[in-house]
């Protein structure tokens, strides 16, 4: 008799916890520009993902164009809508903090995705400052001891453009006789902003060794800009492993040398696991969660898994 009863009440215990768990309805994704690849992409990844959780769920994509107030009204408006989940790669990581604490108000799992954002019930990104480590370690390597003369391109102040740039500043200290003649430039993480950074330093500088881009939207641009005046005495290392670089690499005209790779879809597939988690409960070992970076060069390029790869 007795072991009946608990057998009788570990069933309930489980009907219980089953019926007490939280489904995944709707999810809002606010992403820094749809304009760029890696956030349509990492768009992607979070859509197939909610939808192996729940085929009928309702995800809404929004394009902050790295605009904090633009942002503040998308974040409304999923509190609005009523979604379970958001996914945000914060336009500015501190500021964004008020419209996460209204979202958590409203009983609602805030997971920031690519960049830090603060008050975030968790976080999902590339290890950052190792990718700017390694990319710029290629450049160390490749001047070797005799250093040179590098152009750091900038871009938004997020976290993770924050975390590349000191990554990098920290391989190119090994070696003092590397000058770094700009690192201030805010490329806006796109093909436009590259090129015209560049154009301009090409105009200014008649020798670079080096350069540096936060993206490779701003790499392509950057190389494009070198094509466009027919200089080709310097070369690229970049943060992304994006097709367009990952082509690049593979064969053609181009200045573009090595991209520390970022792997968007799967991060996001990663991000929505974790807020689905949460929404239920279970907590992550840590709340910061960096995915590796890699290096991609011409000698290895063929053995990258990039971005469209089958899932």
């Amino acid at each position: 008799m007795f072991k009946k009863l608990l057998l009788a009440s570990a069933a309930l215990a489980l009907a219980t916890s089953a019926a007490s768990a939280k489904d995944l309805n709707a999810i809002g994704v606010s992403v820094g520009s749809l304009g760029t690849l890696y956030f349509v992409t990492l768009a992607q990844g979070a859509e197939a993902k909610a939808k192996e959780v729940n085929p009928n769920v309702t995800v809404t994509v929004a394009d902050s164009a790295y605009d904090l107030n633009k942002q503040f009204n998308q974040m409304d408006n999923f509190i609005t809508s009523g979604v379970d989940l958001i996914l945000v790669a914060a336009a500015d990581p501190q500021a964004i903090a008020p419209a996460i604490k209204r979202a958590q108000a409203a009983g609602i799992v805030v997971v920031a995705i690519d960049v830090a954002a603060a008050g975030a019930d968790a976080t999902v990104q590339t290890n950052n400052v190792q990718a700017g480590e390694i990319a710029c370690q290629y450049i160390v390597d490749r001047l070797g001891a005799a250093g040179g003369q590098i152009i750091i391109q900038n871009g938004p102040q997020t976290s993770s453009v924050i975390d590349r740039v000191h990554g990098c500043r920290t391989s190119l200290a090994k070696n003092p006789k590397i000058e770094v003649l700009s690192d201030d430039q805010d490329g806006k993480c796109s093909r436009e902003g590259g090129m015209n950074i560049m154009q301009g330093h090409l105009t200014r500088y008649d020798k670079i060794d080096a350069v540096f881009t936060i993206c490779d939207p701003q790499a392509t641009g950057a190389d494009l800009a070198a094509r466009q005046l027919g200089r080709n005495e310097f070369f690229i290392s970049s943060v992304d492993g994006a097709p367009d670089v990952e082509k690049a690499l593979k064969g053609g005209n181009t200045v573009i040398a090595a991209s520390a790779s970022q792997d968007p879809y799967g991060m996001a597939q990663t991000a929505v696991q974790v807020g689905y988690d949460l929404m239920n409960g279970k907590k992550p070992d840590n709340p910061m969660i960096l995915m590796p970076s890699t290096l991609i060069t011409k000698d290895n390029v063929a053995n990258y898994t990039g971005w469209s790869a089958p899932r």
